[in-house]
């Protein structure tokens, strides 16, 4: 059945009827003008013919056709298979059961039978982890009326939206459909974009909500952000998180199992329906590839014991760390400092000392002059810069450059240590001046000494910051830091900068800003900057030798030379941001190559290639970074999860490196949760259907068989909009304005 409409107001109607009774007259009086000519009566005919098509336009008129549907009314049933409906949150009379477990027993029963009376139904599985499957367990063909089929999203997660679209694509003569649900969508769209679809085709959704609206009642081990590397004969620290749904508070050991070995177990307290963020400590007991795993107890009241472990490995190393002392006076500080580093294993130490009266020290580990070239500076991890400062026969502008080149390209890090002579003012008009952590009073540029003894504090950062943790547990170790034996004599600090990290303050000064800031961090390009604004950490030695003082610098050089470190080879080294990145996230690689020479590579040509989880391999393009420091970039976007195989090869001084970058995946479906039930009733009151709870899956059953037939398909034609419909217009136009011309009324 087809018929014509128009959508026009009254007021347009009119106005477009005065228009066409206007032009009729204006036609017509024109041809009486003319003497009645046969052409001009062609012509005015044309024209009026064309005033009637452009009224006819205003009134917006469309063609409308009514198809009767000839298929029976179909019924997709969609039941959600994903990892979060393992959740065992359905309490039954005498025991809980999960959420697919409760699904599963209905799909026995084929809860759907009433629903075949009224129309074919289509029951439908979808999931991203479960292989196609018929959702009822038999084939298609076996039960009278009734279709399966299985909707598989292509990543792990699951897409409501992709279900109802893909449902409302292949049926069609769709009556409505029954989404069974958690409402846990974690991929693709809103489920409401769907939604909105079926609204516009009158198609109702029908939701039941599986689960509860309130957390599983459970202690979830939600994030292990260990390191990719460690260095062997350090103590790593591996940070974590635990979130609480239980409504008491908990004490409980986290454990850190290596096999074996002994576990290693830290006292925690988590509060109730609150989180933990904390770090244990671990040694290791041998070099290469180290699998550990955390564990949680599981409490007795636990709904959930799956989330209370992760596993997780790191690569254990024996690397040497290239440390250069730079001062002037050789003050109590850098003494016990120099011997500290020069004790540790894992630290190669080269020292220079500018003394301003005997001229430059001497003596095993010293160097008779700064390393002013790249090739000479560029070896070194870590710099610390004492009492020195820009001229006065100590450092030039030249070697604040070079400094700066190797901490923002070579991923080195940097220690600002300032003493009481003040000659680090004038690093502040040197090239070294951004990336001080602090700003520096200029009043006090000598420092600050007071006559009673002063701590350092630390703030919330430091309390749990790797350089500042003496104990795995966050409250003893402020309590440590408190009674460490305290100073005198500190930098006249005014305060952090932007973009810095202060880790202590001091104990007694303030400003108008806050407390003194004196130790603090900063990234500068790929490195690392530290400022301690105190010269006396060799005073923690009193009563425990170098317990603390030891420990405090041996963790300061490690942890500014760690990204550094993250994979090298002879003559080649590589490092990635982040460290442990997550599927999505961009990587950023820089290569570092040197010469035969051991100088940074010029002219050089490096090239790579990446093979994903999945067995796909990409060249990776690297591009060189302007300064001559040897250093190539280049990034790849981690689609996957799982083990990245990374080659680089320098052509020209024949160096390659190989290397592997683990790429977390998030946990979209996580068990526990509560349900998402308001999405569900978005959906279903955008489309005119309804949400209940499991417990009514029958009278939604019984409501969705009442529905009626569903109406004949509208199929609207806009013929105002039609481009046809303008191009007649046109065409019309034409022909009048030519035979204007011919008829000579131009």
């Amino acid at each position: 059945m087809t018929n014509v409409s128009i959508a026009a107001s009254f007021w347009v109607i009119l106005i477009g009827v005065l228009i066409w009774v206007g032009a009729a007259w204006l036609c017509w009086a024109n041809w009486r003008r003319s003497g009645k000519r046969r052409a001009v009566g062609f012509l005015e005919t044309l024209r009026f013919l064309l005033v009637t098509l452009i009224v006819a336009t205003l009134f917006r008129p469309e063609f409308v056709q009514h198809i009767k549907r000839t298929e029976n009314p179909e019924i997709v049933v969609l039941m959600d298979a994903s990892a979060s409906m393992s959740t065992r949150d359905i309490v039954t009379t005498n025991h809980a059961t999960s959420r697919a477990d409760w699904l599963a027993g209905k799909k026995r029963e084929e809860f759907w039978k009433p629903l075949e009376k009224s129309g074919k139904v289509v029951p439908t599985d979808f999931s991203a982890s479960s292989s196609p499957s018929p959702a009822d367990g038999k084939s298609p063909d076996t039960a009278p009326g009734t279709d399966a089929t299985n909707l598989q999203p292509a990543d792990d997660g699951t897409d409501v939206n992709r279900a109802i679209e893909l449902a409302a694509q292949q049926q069609r003569n769709l009556k409505a459909v029954l989404l069974l649900t958690d409402g846990d969508w974690n991929l693709g769209k809103s489920p409401l974009v769907a939604a909105t679809r079926l609204r516009e085709a009158n198609i109702p959704i029908f939701a039941v909500t599986i689960g509860r609206e309130t957390p599983v009642p459970d202690l979830a081990l939600e994030n292990v952000a260990a390191p990719s590397y460690g260095l062997f004969g350090e103590q790593i620290a591996i940070p974590f998180k635990i979130r609480s749904h239980l409504p008491r508070e908990v004490r409980t050991e986290i454990s850190l199992v290596e096999a074996n070995w002994d576990e290693v177990k830290k006292e925690i307290v988590i509060p109730p329906l609150g989180e933990v963020q904390d770090a244990i400590l671990w040694s290791p007991h041998a070099m290469g590839d180290a699998i550990l795993k955390l564990k949680l107890p599981v409490q007795p009241d636990e709904g959930v014991a799956e989330n209370n472990e992760q596993e997780f490995h790191i690569n254990i190393r024996d690397d040497k760390l290239k440390v250069l002392v730079v001062d002037s006076l050789p003050r109590w500080e850098y003494r016990f400092l120099r011997n500290a580093l020069a004790r540790d294993p894992g630290v190669e130490m080269h020292c220079i000392l500018f003394h301003p009266e005997i001229g430059m020290g001497g003596g095993k580990d010293y160097l008779p002059a700064f390393p002013g070239t790249k090739e000479q500076i560029a070896g070194y991890d870590v710099i610390l810069l004492g009492d020195v400062g820009i001229g006065g026969g100590e450092l030039t502008e030249k070697d604040a450059e070079l400094i700066k080149g190797l901490v923002e390209q070579q991923s080195s890090g940097l220690i600002f240590l300032p003493g009481r002579r003040g000659r680090q003012a004038t690093f502040l008009n040197s090239p070294l001046a951004d990336m001080y952590p602090v700003i520096l009073d200029d009043a006090k540029a000598q420092g600050v000494g007071l006559q009673n003894e002063s701590q350092l504090v630390l703030s919330t950062l430091g309390r749990r910051h790797l350089l500042t943790r003496f104990d795995s547990d966050e409250n003893l170790n402020d309590e440590l830091w408190k009674l460490l034996p305290g100073f005198y004599w500190s930098a006249g600090v005014e305060k952090s900068r932007p973009g810095s990290e202060v880790l202590a303050v001091h104990s007694a000064l303030r400003n108008s800003f806050g407390r003194m800031p004196l130790l603090a961090t900063r990234a500068a390009g790929t490195g690392k900057v530290l400022f301690m604004g105190s010269d006396s950490a060799w005073r923690w030695r009193r009563g425990v030798e170098d317990k603390f003082h030891y420990r405090f610098w041996s963790q300061v050089v490690r942890w500014m030379a760690h990204q550094r470190h993250l994979s090298e080879k002879d003559g080649i080294r590589m490092s990635y941001s982040p460290e442990t990145p997550h599927v999505g996230d961009t990587v950023f690689l820089q290569g570092t190559v040197l010469d035969s020479a051991g100088y940074p590579a010029e002219n050089e040509t490096v090239t790579g290639k990446i093979t994903s989880p999945k067995n796909r391999t990409e060249r990776l393009e690297f591009s060189a970074l302007e300064g001559g420091w040897g250093v190539f970039k280049s990034s790849f976007i981690a689609q996957a999860g799982g083990k990245y195989n990374v080659q680089i090869a320098a052509e020209k001084n024949r160096r390659n490196l190989e290397t592997e970058i683990f790429v977390r995946q998030p946990l979209r479906e996580k068990i526990g949760q509560p349900v998402n039930s308001q999405v569900l009733r978005e959906i279903a009151s955008l489309t005119g259907g309804a949400s209940v709870s499991y417990e009514d899956l029958e009278k939604i059953v019984q409501k969705i068989s009442l529905l009626p037939e569903p109406k004949p398909i509208e199929k609207r034609i806009r013929l105002w909009s039609s481009p046809w419909w303008g191009g007649l217009i046109l065409f019309l136009l034409a022909i009048y304005w030519t035979g204007r011309k011919l008829a000579g009324m131009v």
